[in-house]
């Protein structure tokens, strides 16, 4: 994530996650306290990505309301994610001594990596949405309300139990003392659980393997880092995020 921001503004924690997380009051330092915020603002991102996916779907062809949803999403998150996904990628992907991994992270231009798994990613997320078709705005409000809402509880998670591996950076603004972190920690948990609610209301049969696919493609992201990093960045956690919704997204589409 290479965006960079100057001040706090003086907001409480809500605040913070919604200018820190969304093109909605950018330019505020965020701090622990936004943490426990983060899967609300997941959850209202995606919920209303789903009404509008389901309102678009009865105006325009599957493929048409796809690309307006995805590029709805990059919109709303002033692409602060999908910037470290590309970055992430450029990192971690390569052979490169973790030192050289840092620093390629911290360089403005995509590279190959980047770029590759910006575009396999993107056409994952339109296929995905162009297939899955949303039966009701709730149902699909549903969907992506959890999907998105767990894979910002899995950046909180990350920032609590995993080590912070450069000297400076914004999410260096999410270390804090315990009880704030254990705090984040407990929402976090508790949107999870709500997320699997949601989805099993969703679809009952596909529920449960949605959010294990968000789990597990988060999952595999901040393992991959912690091997060849020793830890996380904020550009891993935006990656994280990203990968975690894509390959949910994909397990929806499935012939369930």
């Amino acid at each position: 994530m290479t965006t960079t921001v100057s001040r706090s503004g003086g907001r409480g924690g809500a605040g913070q996650a919604v200018a820190f997380l969304t093109v909605f009051g950018r330019g505020v330092v965020p701090t622990p306290a936004s943490l426990a915020w983060f899967p609300v603002v997941g959850a209202a991102i995606g919920t209303s990505l789903g009404v509008a996916w389901w309102g678009l779907e009865q105006v325009f062809p599957a493929a048409v309301a796809a690309v307006v949803v995805v590029a709805a999403d990059l919109v709303m998150t002033g692409m602060l994610h999908f910037d470290g996904l590309c970055d992430s990628a450029d990192g971690l992907l390569p052979h490169l001594s973790r030192k050289r991994r840092l620093e390629v992270m911290r360089e403005p231009q995509v590279g190959a990596f980047g770029i590759l798994t910006a575009v396999v990613v993107l056409v994952a997320r339109l296929v995905a949405l162009s297939t899955i078709a949303p039966v009701s705005w709730w149902k699909a409000a549903l969907l992506l309300g959890a999907v998105w809402a767990v894979s910002r509880s899995v950046m909180v998670m990350a920032t609590a139990r995993m080590r912070y591996v450069r000297a400076e950076g914004i999410a260096a603004a999410f270390l804090s003392e315990n009880a704030t972190v254990g705090l984040a920690v407990g929402c976090a948990l508790g949107a999870i659980a709500l997320a699997a609610a949601a989805l099993i209301a969703w679809w009952p049969v596909a529920g449960i393997p949605v959010l294990a696919a968000a789990l597990a493609g988060a999952g595999a992201v901040l393992l991959l880092a912690d091997r060849r990093l020793g830890g996380y960045t904020g550009d891993v956690l935006g990656a994280a995020g990203v990968i975690g919704e894509t390959l949910a997204l994909l397990v929806a589409a499935a012939r369930w």
